[in-house]
């Protein structure tokens, strides 16, 4: 094998059929080898002792570029996404929704040069709206984000509206990813606690309950089903909704079911301490360890499919300046959803080889990214994250690369660190700092027609 641009040797390549310890070769930015040994390239790379995991491919951020960019933007997210091993995102963005082919191609045309990570972008599906699903699927968007309840300016759908979208989505060949709270419930919830006068963040948990979650996640998947759709929960949050979607798919239903590392990694109590800094919804479920360890359970089984960050950031200041009915949803994650997963895999919550199934083969098949994302293979493109499994470290707010500038993970010491990331062959990231370099490129979703 000649004019290779790179080789990383000694290392242990991980994908989720497996480890093996390979030297991997790289030219124009594609793996194009793995070998035993013997290879020359331009640079050579001494991984021993490291593993090698696919860069992780996080379907679930919100960069709010262009929007709401006092929040958080593409060049902070996606240079926090390189320094933690996240290679690959899709973006949507509330606060700007792209919901015409016209807005797809402004917002394309407004991110060149702005990212360090190759990024997809979705669409938000509105009510009435359907006869945008196909020229939408066609212009190259990844999935349509569809809402079951009101959120962030976004109107829900109801069950008839859900069905439509699931119509004109199934008859499109297109994917959708469905925030599931039913309305009703949450309307009703949240009309009592304001009688009630309520404004601590205990409320949080009353007002998005679970009941709210498992209602809307039984119509969503009964609808997906029967349209013969093919969609994806976000955030399932607890065990029962994962569950129920898990009987679906037995019936048939084309069903993949997303989880956050706040469901395994958070408590529900925890907003009475910490309030809007854990308002994001659905909330925290986590009373016990072993809900805790029933959620990384559904993850090593298959029955929570993928995770995500759901990345969704506001700063300490945006955070603190209303009550907690006022301030925005969300937290940060890209800063650290790889790493939390690393350090359940020392831990032994999971496999090594179920972080590379679960945050970057099974989101970038479910999305279209497959064959050119997910893998350590020839063919794939050579994003790579290097990761010391003995090293220990302890995550800290100053080290946050996000426009957050805070994490709730702070002060949690950590095993596993990612050392080192390749985009394409290039170094994005190095021991937790990223590159100055924007790099990232535009991928078009499945449906692009071309013209």
């Amino acid at each position: 094998m000649t004019f290779l641009d790179l080789v990383i040797a000694g290392g242990t390549v991980v994908t989720s059929a497996g480890r093996r310890r390979a030297d991997v070769a790289v030219s124009d930015g594609r793996i194009v080898g793995l070998s035993n040994g013997g290879l020359s390239a331009q640079r050579t790379v001494d991984a021993s002792g490291l593993l090698l995991l696919p860069g992780g491919v996080d379907t679930h951020v919100h960069l709010m570029d262009p929007g709401a960019t006092d929040r958080e933007d593409f060049p902070h997210g996606t240079r926090a996404a390189a320094a933690a091993g996240t290679t690959t995102v899709i973006e949507h963005a509330h606060g700007n929704p792209v919901r015409t082919c016209r807005d797809l191609r402004a917002k394309i045309d407004h991110l060149g040069g702005r990212s360090n990570v190759d990024f997809a972008l979705a669409a938000h599906a509105w009510p009435g709206a359907e006869q945008e699903v196909a020229p939408l699927w066609e212009a190259g968007t990844a999935f349509f984000k569809v809402f079951t309840c009101t959120t962030h300016g976004v109107p829900g759908h109801d069950a008839a509206a859900l069905w439509r979208h699931l119509r004109a989505s199934s008859a499109a060949g297109a994917v959708s990813l469905l925030h599931c709270e039913d309305e009703s419930l949450t309307e009703s919830a949240g009309a009592v606690l304001r009688d009630e006068g309520r404004g601590d963040g205990g409320l949080i948990p009353q007002w998005r309950n679970r009941e709210a979650e498992v209602v809307a996640a039984m119509v969503a998947g009964v609808l997906v089903r029967k349209a013969g759709a093919r969609a994806a929960v976000a955030h399932v949050s607890h065990p029962e909704v994962a569950e129920y979607l898990h009987r679906e798919r037995e019936c048939g239903a084309r069903l993949f079911t997303e989880t956050c590392p706040q469901y395994m990694l958070l408590r529900e109590d925890e907003v009475l301490e910490h309030g809007p800094f854990r308002k994001f919804t659905p909330p925290a479920r986590a009373r016990h360890d072993a809900d805790e360890r029933e959620m990384w359970r559904l993850l090593r089984d298959g029955l929570l499919t993928h995770v995500s960050s759901d990345h969704a950031p506001s700063t300490r200041e945006q955070k603190t300046s209303g009550g907690i009915w006022d301030v925005h949803f969300g937290l940060p994650g890209l800063d650290t959803t790889m790493p939390v997963l690393l350090d359940a895999a020392a831990r032994q919550m999971i496999a090594y080889e179920d972080v590379a199934r679960l945050y970057a083969e099974v989101p970038a098949r479910l999305y279209g990214l497959w064959p050119r994302k997910g893998r350590i293979a020839p063919g794939f493109d050579a994003d790579i994250a290097l990761v010391d499994p003995s090293r220990e470290w302890t995550v800290r707010d100053a080290g946050v690369h996000s426009k957050a500038g805070w994490t709730p993970y702070a002060g949690r010491t950590l095993t596993g660190r990612v050392v080192r990331t390749y985009l394409r062959g290039e170094v994005v990231a190095e021991n937790g700092e990223p590159a100055d370099g924007r790099t990232g490129r535009f991928l078009p979703g499945p449906g692009l027609r071309p013209g």
